[in-house]
């Protein structure tokens, strides 16, 4: 079983660049179903759930071609099972993308139940509602979700909660539905302008992305099209947050410093040096951090999927600092495994209260999920001595290259297959 094992205590320094946004890419490889003409898709993420989403499109026929490392093209005009069951979907929690998309182009979908990572209830209800107001009729028979229709017509829908993912597939959806639909109370995220943005450029009529209030005209069918996915706002935070935490000096290549303003704010509270110019961020930690409060909130408030990784720098920070979980009922899991670093947090529900110390140590520890993974890792790179992180299968998921970027940047890190590789690892570098 492949882990990353890591000698801490090393400034992180230097220039990193920042791939496609996976969140986005997952969204964007589904619409990509929607034409019957070849679709091209570059600065796609080289993860390993962007690879099971192009997986399970290919065996439901559609024609694949990985053209470079991050473009591929896709034509799905031969697309006939319009049941997504594979082992890959299970695989990925984004696999619902299919349903909103296939119901849209062929108005009849199945799609296996999502994966991904265990951080809590994420019910479909929101896309549920969106599909049913369109007009589709739905059911759950062995693990699978079906949603059907004669046609699909446009409404008006109102998210009773702020939902990414209802967003996204509703849009989709409405994209080749009859007349208009307005979703009310959309999220925000950087990611579901660029999925409109992306169906915009194969004939879509979508309007307002990136506001609450969306409105979306139907048309009858959508062309091919050359698009760029957007930069990976998570992982130049993880980035951002590895630079802090490390007391390191990193330049973050290739972002959108806007859809970065959250995170940048907190390090500034902290005591980091933040300096933006049109396409990078640089993160210049010259002290101790400073303590600091979080709550997660949907964009553009602090995300969700950024709260471990502070929490881990907060845990060096002097004083005592707050962190609350808004979006995600279980996403501190992976608290027990810090404190095993010396961490000194005590969460209580939804909040974390936590004790700055003045280092962390070496520890064997488990990535319980994709972001805490890499939090984790963020943790081992300060410790003193030598840590190994399990279950990196979760990191990779979102993350291309995670500890070849990171040794680029001077962190004494390596992917090893067993034990002994551990060892032989410790001795190169006692």
């Amino acid at each position: 079983m492949e882990k990353y094992v890591i000698k801490g205590g090393t400034p992180l320094v230097g220039e990193v660049e920042i791939g496609g946004a996976k969140n986005a890419a997952l969204a964007i490889l589904a619409a990509a179903t929607m034409s019957d003409e070849t679709v091209f898709i570059d600065n796609m993420p080289d993860a390993s759930d962007t690879n099971a989403m192009l997986q399970a499109i290919a065996s439901n026929g559609a024609f694949v071609e990985r053209v470079s490392r991050h473009s591929v093209k896709i034509n799905a005009s031969q697309i006939r099972n319009f049941t997504f069951e594979n082992e890959f979907i299970k695989k990925i929690r984004a696999s619902y993308y299919l349903l909103g998309a296939t119901l849209g182009k062929h108005k009849s979908a199945g799609v296996v139940l999502p994966g991904g990572c265990e951080i809590g209830l994420r019910p479909i209800d929101q896309h549920i509602k969106g599909f049913t107001a369109l007009g589709a009729t739905l059911n759950t028979e062995h693990g699978i979700i079906y949603a059907n229709a004669d046609k699909l017509v446009g409404a008006h829908i109102y998210l009773d909660v702020v939902s990414v993912g209802a967003t996204i597939n509703i849009m989709m959806a409405a994209a080749m539905a009859e007349g208009k639909t307005i979703i009310e109370n959309a999220a925000k995220e950087p990611h579901v302008v660029d999925i409109a943005n992306f169906l915009n450029s194969m004939g879509a009529n979508v309007k307002g992305a990136g506001t609450d209030v969306i409105r979306i005209r139907g048309v009858e069918h959508l062309h091919g099209t050359e698009y760029t996915i957007i930069p990976d706002q998570i992982e130049a935070g993880t980035f951002m947050m590895a630079a802090a935490a490390t007391k390191g000096d990193v330049t973050i290549k290739n972002v959108i410093p806007k859809h970065l303003e959250s995170i940048s704010a907190k390090l500034v509270e902290m005591g980091c040096q933040i300096h933006e110019s049109d396409d990078e961020v640089r993160v210049v930690a010259t002290k101790r951090l400073q303590n600091t409060h979080v709550k997660t909130l949907p964009y553009p408030g602090y995300p969700t999927d950024m709260q471990p990784q502070i929490t881990t720098a907060l845990g060096l920070a002097s004083g005592v600092s707050i962190v609350t979980e808004s979006i995600f009922e279980n996403r501190f899991k992976y608290v027990d495994e810090l404190t095993r670093m010396g961490a000194s947090i005590k969460v209580e529900g939804s909040t974390a209260i936590i004790e700055g110390v003045d280092k962390y140590t070496g520890a064997t520890v488990s990535a319980p999920d994709l972001r805490a993974g890499a939090a984790l890792v963020i943790a081992a790179l300060t410790a003193e001595g030598f840590s190994t992180v399990e279950d990196i299968k979760y990191i990779e998921r979102g993350y291309e290259d995670f500890e070849v970027k990171l040794r680029e940047l001077g962190a004494c890190i390596e992917k090893v297959n067993d034990d002994k590789e551990v060892q032989k690892f410790k001795l190169k570098n006692a």
